[in-house]
């Protein structure tokens, strides 16, 4: 099996990969500190959870927009897997898709492999709407180039950012609103309000904004962990793909091994 790992600012998730199927997913906070012999012993323990164990894994891939997380990852890899990680954008697993934006060389990784798999699953155009610690807007044409895209702060980041700037403002739960009211009669009730309903609104109009400038008809994904959340309350989604960028992983890993052999 493959152990596909996407490290993102917030989450470093580890994931087992069979035959293209995922098989099992765990999350851990990223920390860069955090060393191979600590990413191993928590992994272990996960995978006996789940019926498996290391001998299981014969392949691993990484992903990551967090350099210094890189190093004890293939650490991890080669020192308790006993297998040289593939790294994506790097190698033979360099990107098999265009970049076409004036700076390809800033694109993250975690960009790049949702592109892949979107391009792969979905026909004509594509945006995606990735909720992360940003919340991405990314295009990607009918033959699968990465043509650019919006970044534009996460929820959480930004819920934390009001959070601290004003001593008065409790810490709320982000989660959908029982009803469709914007006219909040608490303070919790109008945070929730300005977070939740801020969002749809940005995310509707930016992604009617980059439809605006689409030569065709487009398919609009969403992927992260509160896609899910937004996806109650508006029918700008097409389809939620929640493991867009694991998905990305196992295809990039399929297509390196390939032209490896």
């Amino acid at each position: 099996m493959l152990l596909a790992i996407d490290a993102g600012n917030t989450n470093v998730v580890f994931a087992l990969i069979d035959g293209g199927t995922i098989k099992a997913r765990w999350r851990i906070a990223t920390d860069p500190r955090r060393t191979a012999d600590e990413y191993a012993v928590w992994l272990h323990q996960l995978l006996q959870l789940e019926g498996h164990s290391k001998s299981d894994v014969d392949g691993v891939i990484i992903g990551t927009v967090v350099p210094r997380s890189l190093h004890n990852l293939e650490v991890l890899s080669e020192k308790y897997f006993r297998t040289a990680p593939v790294v994506a954008g790097q190698g033979a697993a360099a990107w098999p898709l265009q970049l076409d934006v004036d700076e390809p060389q800033n694109v993250g990784a975690d960009r790049a492999l949702n592109a892949i798999a979107a391009h792969a699953k979905y026909e004509g155009n594509v945006v995606i709407v990735d909720f992360g610690t940003a919340t991405t807007f990314d295009l990607i044409s009918p033959s699968g180039a990465y043509k650019g895209g919006i970044i534009a702060p996460g929820i959480n980041l930004s819920l934390e950012a009001l959070v601290n700037a004003a001593a008065k403002l409790p810490r709320i739960a982000i989660e959908a609103p029982e009803d469709t009211s914007v006219i909040g009669r608490t303070t919790q009730s109008q945070m929730l309000i300005g977070i939740y309903w801020g969002y749809v609104a940005m995310i509707e109009g930016l992604v009617e904004r980059m439809q605006r400038e689409i030569d065709g008809p487009e398919t609009v994904i969403a992927t992260g962990g509160l896609a899910v959340l937004f996806d109650k309350h508006t029918n700008v989604f097409d389809a939620i793909e929640p493991d867009l960028t694991i998905q990305g992983l196992g295809m990039l890993y399929a297509t390196a091994t390939q032209q490896a052999k």
